[in-house]
């Protein structure tokens, strides 16, 4: 029979699991509880940073619909809940990581699939959203720009051709 304390542990970590945009495990071996403390401020108001059984957190993962993350939750493993913008929790890790080398990103999962440990540093990699959107904004005026000059040319070239008639008229006269 089940203990009770157990099935809400379950429970809780399998809402969390499908509350979560992204999962991001991770290993915390060696780290002090001033290191985790740190760490979960790093990572903000927009993810839960916790340590939880991994037979219990398998449940919740299968419970979930993350099978895939099952395989990955092998010794000391802390679960990183995202619940706004995937990269900004995954440049958090990656940059406490550079800074305690007893952190390692073991593997994660977005929008319900999986994410090796090199594709979080890929997450992590990426620019914020705020600059991406910036810069679909300025390929996207530079094209209306063009699109602009091009809507003109006949124009202008119209006007051109004039002028230089009138002149030769004018010479001509």
């Amino acid at each position: 029979m089940a203990r009770p304390d157990k099935v809400a542990a379950v429970e809780k970590l399998t809402e969390l699991f499908r509350s979560s945009s992204a999962v991001l495990l991770t290993e915390y071996r060696g780290l002090s509880v001033g290191q985790m403390k740190d760490l979960r401020r790093s990572l903000g108001e927009n993810a839960t940073y916790t340590v939880a059984k991994n037979t219990l957190a398998a449940i919740a993962a299968r419970e979930a619909g993350m099978e895939f993350l099952a395989e990955d939750l092998t010794g000391p493993t802390a679960l990183a809940f995202v619940t706004g913008e995937p990269v900004e929790a995954a440049k958090a890790l990656r940059d406490f990581a550079k800074d305690n080398k007893a952190l390692v990103v073991k593997s994660g999962a977005m929008d319900g699939a999986a994410l090796s440990a090199d594709a979080v540093k890929k997450l992590a990699d990426l620019e914020s959203r705020e600059v991406l959107l910036a810069k679909a904004a300025g390929a996207m005026k530079g094209k209306m720009m063009q699109a602009a000059y091009m809507f003109n040319a006949p124009a202008t070239k119209a006007v051109r051709t004039m002028d230089a008639l009138r002149e030769k008229q004018e010479k001509a006269a």
